[in-house]
Parts: C-alpha cells; structure tokens; sequence
C-alpha cells in the first residue's frame, strides 16, 4: 500500500500537533506516511523526498513546523503536489510560523491552515483527494453531516441547562 499523503513535520516535537492529521486521515481509511525531515538540519533528504513523493503514489503533502517554519515552503519549491502548511506553536505562539507559510513568494504556493490545526490540514487533503475518488466523497460528506448534527445535540443539551435568568 502506497502513501497518499505525506505528513511531514521539522522534529518529532511537533508529533503531539500533526497526530491530529495522522489520526483522521486513519479514522477515513486513507494510506499516510509520517517522518521528520529538516529543511535547516537535513536538506538533501527533504529535496530527495519532495522530488520523489509523486512517483511513489503520494498526492498531498501536509508539512508541520515551528518557528522559522521553512518546511512547506521548501517543499513546495521541489513539486508541483499541493502542500498544507501547519504552522507549529513553538515561539511567539505559533505567530512566526504562520507568518513564514503563509507569506510565499509568487509561484510557491503553500495552503496554511490556522495554527496547531492539523486537523484542518488533514480535512484539506481529504478534499484535494475526495475530488477523484467517490467512496471518500461520500465518507467526506458523512463527516461533515456528523458535525451539523453535534452542534443540535449541542443545542439540545444547552436548552436543558437551567438558570434562574436563562430565558431560552
């Protein structure tokens, strides 16, 4: 079985974010890989992974990074997949991260999700996938059905909350 997305991330400390995207995309029975790869500390193997990603089957690339967040970026030079950019809360609360994914020069795109949402990045890539394959489309639709229907649980719930001045 080949991967169809790729999570990649700077180091294994941004694991407890991007298990979010590894998680869902498990839970929609989509083949993932996960590894660590640096754009500052391992330069060759993120060029060797992101020129060879497309040929071993791989269709969407989500990168995970903190701080300078380089990652995405880098990739994104190297293929013509679409890459999901995670911005990592690791300094100044995630705000240098964002900023260095989502602000790419013209010609490399990176779609950014909002800080820490891998699994938003996850959803995104189940998007860019469910658009060729019909059985994710409808698991896709389910999930998103599901999550009208917490929210009128939700609601539901709330309306048994009593307050002496609640008025709904």
């Amino acid at each position: 079985m080949n991967p169809k997305v790729s999570i990649i991330m700077g180091s294994t400390s941004d694991l407890p974010v991007m298990e979010r995207a590894a998680a869902l995309l498990n839970e929609f029975q989509v083949p993932f890989e996960i590894c660590a790869l640096s754009a500052h500390r391992t330069p060759e193997a993120v060029e060797d992974f992101a020129r060879n990603a497309e040929a071993r089957g791989v269709e969407v690339i989500i990168a995970g990074a903190g701080m300078a967040a380089h990652l995405p970026g880098v990739i994104a030079s190297m293929t013509t997949l679409p890459v999901v950019g995670v911005p990592i809360s690791s300094s100044l609360d995630g705000i240098d991260a964002l900023l260095a994914i989502v602000q790419m020069p013209p010609g490399i795109p990176v779609a950014t999700v909002g800080i820490n949402a891998a699994q938003n990045a996850a959803l995104l890539a189940l998007q860019v996938l469910a658009k060729s394959d019909n059985t994710l489309k409808i698991r896709f639709k389910d999930y998103k059905e599901n999550l009208k229907t917490k929210i009128v649980d939700a609601n539901r719930e709330l309306a048994e909350l009593k307050y002496e001045f609640k008025v709904n």
